[in-house]
């Protein structure tokens, strides 16, 4: 197999070769189609991330089919098409995972963090945390969806039934959520970096009624603020934009840090929120939204070989949509 490893924080990825993994008890093999690259991706490169191990084949965005699968496996099965997100493990025995949080447990692992992920022709993944995909669905269209819809969709539950919608950072989720928004009714209004007009013509292709600048004042208050950069000093501005009541919620795993701001932005209940990983429930009601809500991502395939041409694409912030590693 090939991977493309991460052996130090900040180092480039190496392509290295190895002998195709062998799947364990509870686990399955899978041969690689389409692994998306993610913000998140990123942070672990960049070292931000306490619980990362190195080395480490990076990358949580994975469509592929099974080919092997370990003992006590029964679903899924050899030729089954699933994907493999960020969420790779939980303990089952802590008091998250016991109520239904999951998201939240004491002891999980993360693919491409803490286990060898996508950025690869073969990964192994526990058989309980893959997810069925429709054979059907294309794999590099639908490689985004295993964090930036999920992780999308998760953050836009947690707005509530808010009717305007503001989206701070419009790459990856944000294009996915626009859509999710559109399909349910509600209003969109998408905030880019100061000056970049092509990513706000990009947000009013998608259905946004309104696209400016982070630095700028939607034409009306909002209900709820979702911010996908992750950039602190949104926090306040996303603040100032929402009505009394309303909520901002952080979908990142990771953001610089919140600057100081007067308790009058807070003031009226409003409510800061944070979105932490996801759950396989996610994950079943998610993919049944997206056919409904004919979700289109947008899409640039890059060969694995050329994996941090594709990170630095990511990096610099002007990629329509989603770059796609594709063995």
């Amino acid at each position: 197999m090939l991977a493309m490893v991460l052996r130090e924080v900040g180092g480039p990825l190496v392509a290295e070769h190895r002998p195709d993994p062998e799947p364990g008890p509870g686990e399955v093999c899978i041969r690689v189609e389409a692994c998306a690259v993610c913000r998140t991706d990123l942070h672990v490169i960049d070292g931000d991330l306490a619980q990362a191990v190195y080395p480490i084949v990076p990358g949580h965005e994975v469509v592929g089919t099974v080919e092997a699968v370990g003992a006590g496996v029964t679903e899924p099965q050899r030729g089954t098409r699933v994907g493999v997100p960020w969420l790779a493990h939980t303990c089952g025995r802590c008091p998250y995972c016991e109520s239904g949080h999951e998201n939240l447990c004491d002891a999980p692992g993360f693919t491409g963090c803490t286990r060898d992920g996508g950025f690869a022709s073969h990964l192994v993944a526990e058989a309980a945390f893959t997810i069925p995909l429709d054979p059907a669905f294309d794999p590099v269209a639908t490689a985004p969806l295993l964090c930036a819809g999920l992780i999308g969709w998760r953050t836009l539950r947690m707005a509530g039934e808010a009717r305007t919608v503001g989206l701070y950072g419009f790459g990856a989720a944000a294009h996915i959520v626009a859509q999710v928004c559109r399909w349910q009714g509600r209003r969109v209004f998408a905030f880019t970096r100061p000056g970049d007009h092509e990513a706000q013509d990009f947000a009013r292709s998608l259905g946004a009624g309104w696209a400016g600048g982070s630095d700028e004042t939607p034409p009306e208050p909002l209900d709820t603020a979702l911010i996908f950069a992750p950039d602190g000093r949104l926090v306040p501005a996303a603040l100032k934009a929402v009505r009394k009541g309303g909520r901002v919620v952080c979908g990142g795993i990771h953001m610089s840090d919140v600057p100081t701001f007067p308790y009058d932005l807070l003031w009226g209940e409003r409510a800061v929120l944070s979105v932490a990983n996801l759950t396989r429930e996610d994950a079943r009601t998610f993919f049944e939204v997206v056919p409904q809500a004919g979700i289109v991502t947008h899409t640039r395939a890059y060969p694995l070989a050329q994996a941090n041409a594709a990170i630095a694409a990511h990096r610099s912030g002007n990629l329509q949509g989603a770059a796609v590693l594709v063995p």
